[in-house]
């Protein structure tokens, strides 16, 4: 049966303007594409400092430089429009937004400047500090200077961690259990005593300290029975962290010697793919 073309409608191509885009913002095979991946990575990590910096007290900033505190918070905000704009770029210059949107690096991108402007509001004041997120995406280094084998490893964890999630969920799932019971029967043992285990969210608390084996020491069991259960909770917490170890050590073994190169989807920004691959294993579009 005859096509009739002028009844189909053609996907239409990214236009001149995204490709050059893309190839520079995307890419780290070309030297624009290097040097403004290289420029990216060298103003994150000025931005970090500048946070940590922003973090002292006024007074001793002022003995640095009278002016640095107002030269910091203004850095801080020239740095965050410089990534909104970055942030915007990506997502036009991608065949399909939504996936840059919703990938890793699109939500690590986001994330990065949305502290700054939440600090605008009397709500969330302060949380300019969290910019300090903005450290994951140094985890582009390794696609910039071609360090192949180093993004396979970071695939294969990240694959190896979404394989074993559900047993994960399930072992945390227990342990909770454990942990609500474990509280619950240390206050019905310990609230006679003079040991601050006055009420069974206190209980539980300490009974996470001393099965994850931090144990702060703010509060401790006195009677005989107590301390005997204590005990058992300790030996039992240095047993439980052997078993998510466990699962995800033999997870990432068994995807052992799968090769993957730093080419990055040109529609929704996945990188890892096998060396022959002609088409994205996420998103099917064409390398």
């Amino acid at each position: 049966m005859p096509i009739n073309l002028s009844k189909t409608k053609l996907k239409p191509g990214p236009a001149d303007w995204q490709r050059r885009w893309y190839e520079i913002i995307f890419e780290a095979d070309t030297p624009a594409g290097k040097a403004f991946d290289v420029a990216l990575l060298l103003v994150i990590l000025s931005s970090v400092a500048a946070v940590m910096l922003e973090s002292l007290d006024p007074e001793r900033l002022d003995r640095i430089h009278p002016q640095l505190s107002s030269w910091l918070y203004g850095f801080e905000w020239a740095v965050t429009v410089l990534f909104t704009l970055e942030y915007v770029a990506r997502s036009a210059c991608v065949a399909n937004p939504s996936r840059y949107v919703g990938s890793f690096f699109g939500v690590v991108d986001l994330l990065a400047v949305l502290p700054t402007y939440l600090s605008l509001s009397p709500f969330f004041q302060g949380t300019q500090a969290l910019a300090t997120i903005r450290t994951l995406r140094l985890l582009r280094v390794f696609r910039i200077f071609k360090m192949g084998e180093h993004v396979a490893e970071s695939n294969s964890l990240l694959a190896a961690l979404r394989r074993t999630w559900p047993k994960i969920t399930v072992f945390l799932s227990v342990i909770f259990c454990a942990i609500v019971i474990l509280g619950t029967v240390m206050y019905l043992v310990e609230r006679n005593e003079d040991s601050g285990f006055d009420n069974i969210p206190v209980s539980i608390y300490w009974a996470i300290v001393t099965m994850t084996t931090v144990g702060y020491g703010s509060i401790e069991p006195t009677s005989v029975l107590g301390q005997t259960l204590a005990s058992i909770i300790m030996l039992f917490g240095y047993a439980i962290i052997i078993v998510p170890t466990g699962i995800f050590g033999a997870e990432v073994l068994s995807q052992g010697g799968q090769t993957s190169t730093s080419r990055t989807c040109p529609s929704c920004g996945h990188q890892g793919h096998e060396p022959a691959a002609k088409f994205c294993n996420r998103c099917g579009q064409a390398l």
